[in-house]
């Protein structure tokens, strides 16, 4: 099974889900590191990212985002808005790397469109999965993008409709490769589902029924079984991990394994701390520590996720000022577990 984007070719098809606030920089190079294909940034504003080019103020806080590194490529930028004039733009911007605040040594493998972010904030200016209820618009944003940039295409993801009564993800799917879409990857829930349990994997087989460019599942892949079923049910090219990555970028091994029949063996906790560990050294070089300090915490809680006494050494995680006391923590628990 391979999967072509571009001019990008993967074997497997396995991707790392955008989640804000978690699949920055060093999360996405730690998956890199563990077995995943391709990898798709935070979301970033489209309109931010263009009005920062016109402010006055000499700090760019959405450029930063979209920053693309050579070492992590293939990698694509996910946009959302809702305007196809500023998607468009915001993507020439990134793709030329001709903007403030620009960090990138690449551009991207693509740019990715969000059509499934459910958060109230998003879907209440019309954007994320607000335009799975005005295909004709997500079809012009589509357009409008792919008409702007050069070499790089556009992939979308999308969601199985806004309610139950709407699961228009199928014709959602034929309006955006009409408009140029190369991918589509569907979340096998509703908005109105948020992030419960549960998904209709089946939303995913008729998408891939419904147009002929590749179709990416994603939804409650947790295990390299998850995943294998997901693409014999549906027949979809490929899966897409969100939280079942999260504390464990052994998933991407796991199911490159079990897809090519290959045994694999899971992490030791000796292991999974010297993961942490990296993950927090990497952090730490890319936002400095007084950002890493911060941010490292949810994902080391994480990362000890089921281990004995993890309630209490969450707690104390929690209450670290430093990235060093939050590696006090983890260096001690790998004493004991080599003890």
């Amino acid at each position: 099974m391979s999967i072509k984007i571009g001019n990008t070719e993967l074997k497997n098809g396995i991707f790392l889900a955008p989640m804000a606030g978690f699949t920055d920089y060093a999360f996405r190079l730690i998956c890199r590191e563990h077995g995943v294909e391709y990898t798709v940034s935070e979301m970033v504003s489209a309109k931010a990212l263009c009005y920062e080019q016109v402010g006055k103020r000499s700090e760019c806080k959405t450029a930063p985002l979209a920053t693309v590194r050579s070492e992590e490529m293939p990698m694509a930028i996910q946009l959302f808005g809702s305007e196809p004039e500023f998607v468009a733009r915001a993507a020439s911007l990134i793709e030329s790397r001709e903007y403030r605040g620009c960090l990138s040594d690449a551009s991207p493998s693509a740019i990715d469109i969000n059509m499934g972010c459910p958060m109230h904030k998003i879907v209440g200016n019309g954007e994320g999965s607000a335009l799975m209820k005005d295909p004709r618009l997500a079809a012009s944003i589509v357009t409008e993008t792919v008409k702007a940039l050069k070499n790089t295409p556009v992939t979308v993801k999308i969601r199985a409709g806004w309610d139950d009564e709407s699961k228009n993800a199928p014709e959602m799917a034929k309006y955006l490769e009409g408009a140029g879409a190369s991918l589509i990857c569907v979340h096998a829930r509703t908005r109105e589902q948020m992030y419960n349990p549960g998904i209709d994997i089946s939303i995913i087989e008729k998408v891939k029924r419904a147009v002929s460019i590749p179709v990416i599942g994603n939804g409650d892949i947790y295990s390299a079984k998850d995943a294998a079923d997901m693409i014999d049910r549906t027949g979809c090219d490929g899966v897409m991990i969100g939280r079942g990555a999260l504390g464990n970028p052994w998933i991407f091994e796991e199911i490159a394994a079990f897809l090519s029949g290959e045994k694999f063996d899971p992490p030791s906790l000796a292991q999974t701390v010297d993961t942490c560990l990296r993950h927090i050294e990497i952090m730490r070089e890319d936002k400095g520590e007084y950002t890493a300090s911060a941010e490292i915490k949810k994902h080391a809680a994480l990362y000890i996720k089921g281990v004995r006494g993890a309630a209490s050494m969450r707690d104390a995680i929690m209450k670290t000022r430093s990235t060093s006391e939050v590696e006090e923590i983890l260096n001690g628990l790998k004493s004991r577990s080599e003890e």
